[in-house]
């Protein structure tokens, strides 16, 4: 074997071990003794020049590079369980994989939305979902590990990865709140915002940006209550009637009835677009095909 290569029997220990957090309960698992897995262990961490275990008297705690070894040995095994399935199956059987890489920004209603074409395919259909942020997700797709990114902004030249953009909707953006609080804020809108409690996405998010500039263009200042960056956790506040939230047209209907939310207002101007980004203008995998099959 060459020095460089990979054992991937050590990769295996290494994998129980840090699932089991210990020598003593991996090697229940694995009937193998805790010296022997102690061994592969130090040859693992020998032949990638690193420690992957801070040790501590009753754990073994990952180390940062330890965490990223952990990340690649989940999907190289997850592979090869795929890939005993794969085989024992006629080939019309096998799933269709498809790698979605989410940004943190985009309500996970419409991403559910957009991923309907996919599960309305003819064939078994694999959908492995990623979130994080834009550049995050771009990296990943520059690098295969991803087949196509939704996001709420183009990808740009900024990012100095080569991708192509594609429109799939677009909403309006809608204020709204519970009840109680509604009855009094829908009188005078937009000026009955001015001090209002509000609900909105952190200052990073293209969202808050824009809505700081329509705040600004109406001469109005809510009184923030809360600042978050998942949208499920900004509907739950909202629905405890702490502050009015936006909300994009798109899912409005459902986040309503699910918690009867009332409509204040359109933020006139205002909008937000999902996009499909990908490597290759021209596209090929059959799902991101179906995704993009019925833009707005």
């Amino acid at each position: 074997m060459r020095p460089n290569a990979l054992n991937y029997h050590h990769l295996l220990y290494f994998w129980a071990v840090a699932k089991e957090g210990s020598l003593r309960l991996a090697s229940e698992v694995l009937h193998v003794s805790q010296p022997s897995i102690s061994a592969q262990l130090k040859q693992l961490e020998e032949s990638l020049g690193t420690p992957l275990f801070t040790r501590t008297t009753r754990r073994l705690i990952l180390t940062d590079t330890g965490q990223t070894v952990l990340e690649y040995a989940e999907e190289i095994f997850s592979l090869g369980r795929e890939l005993l399935t794969a085989v024992r199956q006629e080939p019309g059987e096998r799933p269709l994989r498809l790698h979605v890489g989410v940004a943190d920004s985009v309500p996970k209603i419409i991403v559910r939305q957009h991923l309907t074409p996919v599960f309305e395919l003819r064939r078994l259909v694999r959908v492995i979902c990623r979130e994080g942020s834009l550049e995050e997700l771009i990296t990943q797709l520059a690098g295969h590990k991803l087949d196509v990114v939704l996001a709420d902004e183009p990808s740009t030249s900024a990012l100095r990865v080569r991708t192509f953009n594609q429109r799939l909707s677009t909403s309006a953006v809608v204020l709204c709140a519970a009840p109680v609080l509604a009855k009094r804020l829908a009188k005078n809108f937009p000026r009955s915002l001015d001090g209002a409690p509000a609900i909105l996405p952190v200052g990073e998010m293209t969202l808050r940006r824009q809505l700081e500039h329509w705040f600004e263009s109406h001469h109005v200042r809510p009184r923030v209550v809360a600042e978050v960056e998942d949208t499920a956790l900004l509907t739950d506040l909202g629905a405890q009637g702490l502050g009015f939230i936006p909300v994009y047209s798109a899912v409005l209907n459902e986040i309503a009835r699910l918690s009867r939310f009332q409509t204040l207002g359109i933020a006139k101007g205002l909008r937000m677009e999902v996009f499909a980004i990908t490597a290759q203008r021209r596209l090929q995998h059959p799902g991101v095909v179906a995704m993009t099959a019925r833009p707005e």
